[in-house]
């Protein structure tokens, strides 16, 4: 289906069948096939440049930052002493530009499968891809489910900040998947995966939150709220090797000054633990057990 109609970009796709956001565009900078998807960046009207990868949103300047400050927040302020990690995916630069932010980690290192994303937005998405000059990260293009078969017992954290479960994404939300998390994991490391909106996907959600809760014995799902995915909310699926994990309360509290020094526009504390707080309905369905 053309999703660019009079100046207009709709994402029309079968993961949300029935709904579509749009935007008007200002100007296509640029459009090009991959060896792994379509990449396109659009100046759009009311939400600066856009990300747009197989046809599906990843990310607007005007809104970004919810998504990239909680993926890195979520799993960082729950870990005592956060300083290896990981990121699958996430070629934009924005979880890297955000993780490279919290005092305790020293080493990051990202992992994403299409060497031309990190290009395309080294050049048209500076604000994001600065995460991916930071001095502590080292980028290594690369396939991430390969990447961590060779990789055991070294991370505190990873985050998988990936596309959605279709094309160079798929395998990121299988069950082997999150078993190879946890063996690259020192004891009482955290992951925290993109996990897909409930209110569109609660089926593929439920069975995602299930892989992770299979492997590891601590599992949960957070949300947070970027109006240009679809609904307007997105949740992350955090998972633990400690047992003793509580997600809900974080380790790690800022101050108001720390937290304009590290230019926090959406997280703090009390977002934390409002990210785990959800709709009855939605918290019935994911812990149903058939």
């Amino acid at each position: 289906m053309d999703t660019m109609k009079k100046g207009w970009f709709s994402e029309i796709n079968d993961l949300w069948p029935g709904v579509a956001l749009s935007l008007e565009i200002k100007e296509v900078l640029h459009s090009e096939r991959s060896k792994y998807q379509d990449i396109l960046v659009v100046k759009t009207k009311s939400h600066g440049t856009a990300l747009i990868l197989d046809n599906v949103i990843q990310c607007t300047e005007k809104d970004e930052f919810s998504y990239h400050e909680m993926i890195a927040y979520l799993p960082l302020c729950s870990h005592p002493k956060p300083e290896n990690v990981l990121i699958v995916g996430g070629g934009d630069g924005g979880a890297a530009r955000e993780v490279a932010k919290h005092p305790e980690v020293k080493h990051i290192t990202l992992v994403d499968i299409d060497d031309r994303v990190i290009e395309v937005c080294r050049q048209y998405f500076p604000h994001l891809s600065l995460g991916l000059n930071n001095p502590k990260v080292n980028v290594s293009p690369g396939d991430g489910f390969e990447f961590l078969q060779h990789h055991q017992g070294e991370y505190d954290v990873i985050i998988t900040d990936s596309s959605d479960p279709v094309g160079p994404a798929e395998n990121l939300f299988k069950q082997q998947y999150y078993q190879l998390l946890k063996n690259a994991l020192k004891p009482g490391g955290i992951i925290a995966s993109q996990g897909g909106t409930v209110w569109e996907s609660i089926d593929q959600v439920r069975s995602t939150l299930k892989h992770c809760k299979s492997v590891f014995p601590v599992a949960t799902y957070a949300i947070t709220a970027v109006p240009t995915y679809p609904t307007g909310q997105i949740g992350f699926i955090l998972g633990s090797k400690d047992s003793q994990t509580n997600f809900r309360e974080p380790l790690k509290v800022f101050s108001e000054e720390d937290l304009d020094r590290m230019e926090m526009q959406y997280y703090n504390d009390k977002i934390h633990r409002a990210a785990f707080a959800l709709p009855r309905i939605i918290e019935k369905t994911l812990t149903a057990q058939n």
